[in-house]
């Protein structure tokens, strides 16, 4: 007998492998809010619903968890993943400031604090000669107890050192540079790639070596425009998100069609045929 809690018995995509079919019924359950409760049905109701095997159910429950849209609680079943946090991208705020906005913990565990020489890389974005000293810094930042990015800034010495001796532990370098150093911040140029892993951050983000990370490359520049803060971020995937509203520019989008105009126009310029 058909349980209307349960997702459809499927009858699209007959291509797909059964527990990829599974998958987009419960995907699609999820994302109509099927299951109030967030519990999702036992691989026992999925086995009775859709006639297939407990090995193909939880090929499919499996897949999900994957994607992050489900978590299996041990001995209590499976349940919908709750919505991710998330940074948005628009705004230029520092980790912590963005996260307890929304009511969660943070914790930066600060790894390493050493003096270097800039790199060509290095010297280029800050606008420094090559060898110019730098202050670098290391930081696991950690979000409601769990790994989320592993942080290496590159600071110049005179504004490095004064932020090392900051707390680290508990506060964002954006805010240290306002609130402390007395430097406001305009502006930051980011771009973003995946690379996998290597063993050393898939250490701190307890992940296997060559698991993909996304990996963010960000100049935070102050207000008059010069760059001071050169940083590499390495991001898990699967416990946090960002977020970025992106306009459409007036000049590129094409001109607004008036339609009553156009209609108007065509019908003042077609002869009636009342008239002689």
């Amino acid at each position: 007998m058909f349980d209307a809690s349960l997702p459809a018995p499927f009858t699209a995509t007959p291509a797909l492998p059964l527990h990829a079919r599974i998958r987009e019924a419960l995907r699609a359950g999820i994302a109509q809010r099927r299951w109030p409760d967030g519990k999702l049905p036992s691989e026992a109701e999925l086995m009775q619903q859709y006639g297939v095997s407990r090995i193909t159910v939880r090929q499919a429950l499996q897949a999900l968890e994957h994607l992050g849209l489900v978590i299996k609680v041990q001995g209590k079943g499976t349940y919908v993943a709750p919505p991710k946090p998330f940074q948005h991208l628009g705004r230029l705020q520092g980790f912590a400031e963005a996260m307890h906005a929304q009511g969660h913990s943070t914790e930066n565990l600060v790894l390493a604090i050493e003096r270097q020489s800039a790199t060509p890389a290095h010297a280029q974005a800050l606008q420094l000669d090559e060898g110019a000293p730098l202050t670098f810094l290391k930081r696991l930042r950690r979000l409601d107890g769990r790994p989320v990015s592993l942080d290496c800034t590159w600071l110049p010495r005179a504004l490095g050192d004064q932020v090392a001796e900051a707390d680290l532990a508990h506060r964002d370098v954006f805010l240290i540079l306002e609130q402390d150093l007395g430097v406001p911040l305009g502006h930051a140029d980011l771009s973003f790639d995946t690379v996998s892993a290597d063993p050393d951050v898939a250490r701190w983000l307890e992940l296997e070596p060559g698991h993909p990370v996304l990996r963010i490359e960000r100049l935070t520049h102050d207000r008059r425009g010069h760059p001071i803060d050169h940083e590499r971020l390495y991001c898990r995937t699967d416990n946090f998100q960002f977020r970025l509203r992106i306009d459409r520019q007036a000049d590129t989008a094409p001109p607004a069609l008036d339609l009553v105009g156009a209609a108007s126009a065509a019908m003042r310029a077609t002869p009636s045929p009342l008239r002689g």
